[in-house]
């Protein structure tokens, strides 16, 4: 039965650009036997930094989304502009009630088994396999409790948004099936087998239902900027776009 919408992977990749700020959680530990690095700070959002070392994991983590993976590197100004949304959001949350978006460990696990089964990079790579999963985060300079991590604070923000914003909106079968047949087949190679609709349906109607949400809450977004206390420190990260670079075109995360 589908009353409100529920938390889905795909949605979570495709449907908003904010769910996760990077903190130690899942910030990739530099590696052995090379030279120490030292890590610097980047940006302060509300007295909150972002390190540089935030930013190359943002990049690393792109590969998770469904609309991304297998493209080119995520910008390091676009991951640093992600960042700040997040942080800003994640204060939010803080300010309200933080255990009504907290998801479970249960749920945490059935979208990392989601992920692994849909992602179209998963799919190529074989990920539903213990062996096939192990070689995708190697190649891709992850960790199984890094992404878990990531994967725990994406549905947090998520969750939040869809309370906030989502009251009310209706998607229509047929908005779900045009997104199934001209966005979804697509990414998956020729040969390789496609979710069906009717078992895709739920997440795709979040993807759209949060493409609706994106109107309203971009506009919350960038009053939470204009409010908030925002620094780069890095010329080299400053964007024309930091005070609408929340979200992209697509109203992705």
């Amino acid at each position: 039965m589908r009353t409100a919408v529920t938390i889905r992977w795909i949605a979570i990749g495709s449907a908003l650009l904010l769910f996760v700020g990077a903190t130690a959680a899942y910030t990739q530990t530099p590696p052995t036997g090379s030279e120490a690095v030292l890590d610097r700070v980047v940006a302060v959002v509300n007295n909150r930094a972002i390190l540089a070392s935030d930013v190359a994991s943002e990049q690393r983590f792109a590969v998770l989304d469904p609309e991304k993976s297998g493209r080119d590197q995520l910008p390091p100004k676009r991951a640093l502009q992600l960042l700040i949304s997040r942080a800003l959001i994640q204060q939010q949350i803080r300010q309200e009630d933080a255990t009504v978006s907290e998801p479970s460990s249960d749920e945490v696990r059935a979208r990392l088994a989601e992920l692994r089964k849909e992602l179209p990079a998963c799919v190529r790579a074989q990920c539903a396999t213990d062996d096939g999963w192990s070689v995708f985060l190697a190649t891709n300079g992850l960790i199984a409790e890094q992404v878990e991590a990531y994967l725990r604070l994406r549905l947090e923000v998520l969750r939040f948004i869809q309370t906030r914003f989502s009251q009310g909106i209706r998607i229509s079968p047929q908005e779900t099936e045009g997104y199934y047949r001209d966005k979804l087949l697509p990414q998956y190679a020729q040969g390789q087998p496609a979710p069906p609709l009717e078992t895709v349906a739920p997440r795709i109607e979040e993807i759209l239902l949060q493409q609706q949400v994106n109107v309203m809450f971009s506009a919350w977004l960038d009053n939470l900027r204009k409010q908030g206390d925002v620094e780069v420190l890095d010329p080299s990260l400053e964007s024309a776009a930091d005070a609408k670079d929340g979200l992209n075109n697509e109203g992705e995360p």
